[in-house]
């Protein structure tokens, strides 16, 4: 074990006795990486704040339920993951388009060279770009690494519709990039 997961463990286990210290730490250690999470599916800046504050209440109300297995921070971002979303559901951001009759899968000539020309924060900022719906299942799908059933159960819709979501976020963004180059 490293240093660095022997504090992390020490720095858990003082947050589960409600050790106020610990917590403040905990939060400084993981806030700003959170805060990424929370503005890759909330736009707005003090949005996302409120989801950043939101999470780490809920962090810190279930971190006994934080076993040791896995990686904390992994465990935290479904924490923060689920927080944005509901605060989207809360605000009629999710709603999504039904009709996959207009879809077309194929990507249209698009030149798979431009992703590698855009820096990563430009490639961000198209992303959030993106209507709320599309942008979410994208976030989950491609980013977060969930399974097209995992999207479903979360914001409850058919697997069919995360995967139309997410093909038109695609393809959404396969235009707004080559627009951009």
């Amino acid at each position: 074990m490293t240093n660095r997961t022997i504090d992390e463990q020490k720095l858990i286990a003082d947050c589960k006795h409600g050790n106020a210290k610990a917590q403040r730490k905990l939060y400084d250690l993981y806030a700003p990486v959170m805060m990424g999470v929370s503005m890759r599916y909330v736009k707005d800046y003090d949005d996302a704040c409120d989801v950043l504050q939101d999470g780490f209440v809920k962090l810190f109300t279930k971190i006994d339920s934080y076993l040791g297995i896995g990686s904390f921070e992994g465990w935290a971002r479904r924490i923060f993951v689920t927080t944005a979303l509901e605060f989207l559901r809360e605000r009629h951001a999710l709603k999504f388009a039904l009709n996959i009759d207009d879809l077309n899968d194929s990507t249209g000539g698009f030149n798979n060279t431009i992703i590698e020309e855009i820096a990563a924060d430009e490639l961000m900022n198209v992303i959030l770009g993106l209507p709320d719906g599309y942008r979410t299942v994208f976030n989950l799908f491609a980013i977060e690494g969930f399974s097209h059933a995992e999207i479903a159960k979360a914001l409850e819709i058919s697997e069919g519709t995360s995967r139309s979501q997410f093909a038109r976020a695609r393809k959404l963004l396969q235009k707004k990039l080559q627009d951009i180059y």
